[in-house]
Parts: structure tokens; C-alpha cells; sequence
């Protein structure tokens, strides 16, 4: 894919090239946007619980910077680490933990996403946990509202459950005009019901006059080759040995990103494949060759992505070894 380098707004961008045309010229200034989530660290209750003990480190950023990353997505598990009502207070300690994510992030030259991860209450009882959630954003909004503008906000992390497209629409536009108050430029991240899927993104309502949004889905299909053997998904021990890489495999991933792409078209919406990954069980050579074709097919129209993950289950780096793990590297980030 040929590129056309540019300058908007003050920031880079990247067009995509099909045939000597950009394919999504709204979607110019993130389509540059390559990156990885950095899992299971501060979205757990308390950081590396769920990474061996591993913490974030300085050198992290600088790692992922010099591979070739310009992007770093930053789960964040907010609602355990709030006060109880009235206030939902958050922890100065862990808010000082996240500045300090930031402060890298900037010191590296890397967007950061801080996007809030894992609420288990909301998505049971959004009617009784929405106002949880819009205090603890109109806290970080306002903590971050003279951060540089390379700092993002995503709202939720793959809103599902009872969380669904009416009440997360609602509460999406009560969240967002909080944000605003102080934020009336940042770059949001927004995305559909049924965990950010694909299919959904009809359902999904945005204020039209907020063009400083960033719509996106994840992917993760077909599930049975992308979770063979995840000790969290039932029955996945049967499908390890599943393959991947046919016409119709093909074929079934372009159809989904052609069905994004033409939302946001339609709807004049920059588009972020926030999540698409091969969980560690699968033979690497598999994996690698299905991330080099999801990426390769978001790229063609010029969505901005983010690998799931850094280091952990479904890693690109290898954190005892201290090396990435060059075929799903190059995958990425091909030479």
C-alpha cells in the first residue's frame, strides 16, 4: 500500500492509497495511528495482579517506541480505585500512577489512549452505576484538560451486558457533555454495544456536531482460531488445532472491515480497530499470518490500530526473554 504523508491541523497524516486514491480521506489524521494495548496492568484491581507481579516500566516506552509504534492503548480499570458515593473520589495514589503513564507516553513521542476498562457494576446496573461513571470522567477530564492533545479519552471499554445500544447511547452523550466542559477538542473514543462488534455500529448514536471523535470496533474472529486454547472462554481446549488463512477466511475479514468502513463513510467518522489478536496457544506462525491480514485490511482503509497485547496471553514481546517476538512483529510492522 502506497502512502501519502501530509501535514493537518498541525498534526501528520497518513493517507491510505488504493489505486492512486485515498480511501477514507476523514480518517487522515489517525490512520497513522500503529500501536499496542498495554494489557493487564493498570486495568486489573491493583497493578500485576494479573502480569506475574510485572509492572510498567520505563523502558517499556522507550521499546515500543523504537519498534516502531506510535501508539500506546491504556486500559484502565478506574471504577476500583474510587471512593463510595456521594464523591467517587479517585485515589490520588493511582491517579498519580496514571500521570506517570502519560508523562512517558509524552516523553516518547507516543499517542496514549486512557481508556476506562473492566466495570462489572455498570454493565449489570447501568441505571445504578451511570452517575459512578460520570463523576469519575468529569474527574479525569479535568486532570487531564491541559494535557497535550496526543492524549486521548476512551469512554468504555466494550460496552455489553445490560449495558445496551439505548442506555449506552444516553449515557454516552451525558459522559461526553462532561468531558466537553473542559475538553472541547480532545480526541474521544467511542464504540458500539455488543464489545465494540462491527455489526453494531448501526446502533451507535454521536452528537453531529462533535467531529473530534474516534469510532471504534474490535475484532477478534473467528473466534474459535483467535481463542484456541484461552483458559477463560468455555471449551476452547477443543478448538485448539484450528487453522486459519483460506479465500473464505479471507474473504469473511474483509467483509467485516468493508461493513466499518462504509459506516464511517456514511457517517463522516474516522475509524480505530481498537483490539484484533491471536491468543498465545495457537502455533505463532498461524497468528502471524491472520494479524498481518487484519492489519493489512484496516490499513487499506485507513483505520488507526492497536494490537492486543504488549507482553502477556496474547503478546508481541516477550518480557523474560527482553525480545519481541519478530513474526508477530513483523506482522505489524512489516520492513
Amino acid at each position: 500500500m502506497r502512502t501519502l504523508l501530509g501535514m493537518l491541523a498541525g498534526g501528520w497524516i497518513l493517507l491510505g492509497m488504493a489505486g492512486g486514491q485515498p480511501t477514507n480521506t476523514v480518517a487522515a489524521p489517525f490512520a497513522s495511528l500503529h500501536g499496542v494495548n498495554l494489557g493487564n496492568f493498570l486495568e486489573a484491581s491493583s497493578e500485576g495482579a494479573w502480569s506475574g507481579g510485572r509492572h510498567l516500566e520505563e523502558s517499556d516506552f522507550s521499546i515500543i517506541k523504537q519498534a516502531g509504534f506510535s501508539l500506546i492503548r491504556v486500559p484502565i480499570s478506574w471504577a476500583a480505585h474510587v471512593s463510595a458515593a456521594p464523591d467517587f473520589t479517585i485515589d490520588p495514589a493511582f491517579l498519580a500512577r496514571v500521570d506517570w503513564v502519560v508523562a512517558q507516553a509524552e516523553k516518547n513521542g507516543l499517542v496514549a489512549i486512557l481508556d476506562y476498562h473492566n466495570d462489572d457494576a455498570l454493565v449489570k446496573d447501568p441505571d445504578a452505576n451511570g452517575e459512578r461513571f460520570v463523576a469519575i470522567w468529569k474527574q479525569v477530564a479535568e486532570h487531564y484538560k491541559d494535557a497535550p492533545s496526543s492524549i486521548f479519552f476512551e469512554l468504555f471499554n466494550e460496552p455489553n451486558g445490560n449495558l445496551d445500544a439505548g442506555r449506552w447511547n444516553d449515557l454516552l452523550a451525558k459522559t461526553l457533555a462532561v468531558v466537553r466542559a473542559t475538553n472541547p477538542t480532545r480526541t474521544v473514543v467511542v464504540g458500539p454495544v455488543a464489545w465494540n462488534g462491527i455489526w453494531m455500529l448501526p446502533k451507535l448514536v454521536l452528537p453531529e456536531n462533535d467531529r473530534h471523535l474516534l469510532v471504534t470496533v474490535h475484532f477478534y474472529d473467528p473466534f474459535h482460531f483467535t481463542h484456541q486454547g484461552a483458559e477463560w472462554a468455555e471449551g476452547s481446549g477443543q478448538w485448539l488445532g484450528t487453522t486459519w488463512g483460506t479465500d473464505e477466511d479471507k474473504k469473511a475479514v474483509r467483509d467485516s472491515f468493508d461493513t466499518a468502513a462504509k459506516w464511517g463513510t456514511e457517517h463522516g467518522r474516522p475509524m480505530y480497530l481498537g483490539e484484533f489478536g491471536a491468543y498465545s496457544k495457537s502455533p505463532i506462525e498461524g497468528r502471524a499470518r491472520w494479524t498481518a491480514f487484519v492489519a493489512r485490511t484496516a490499513e487499506s482503509h485507513g483505520f488507526a490500530w492497536s494490537y492486543w497485547e504488549y507482553c502477556e496471553g496474547f503478546g508481541v514481546y516477550d518480557p523474560v526473554a527482553k525480545e519481541w517476538r519478530t513474526p508477530l512483529l513483523d506482522a505489524l510492522l512489516p520492513k
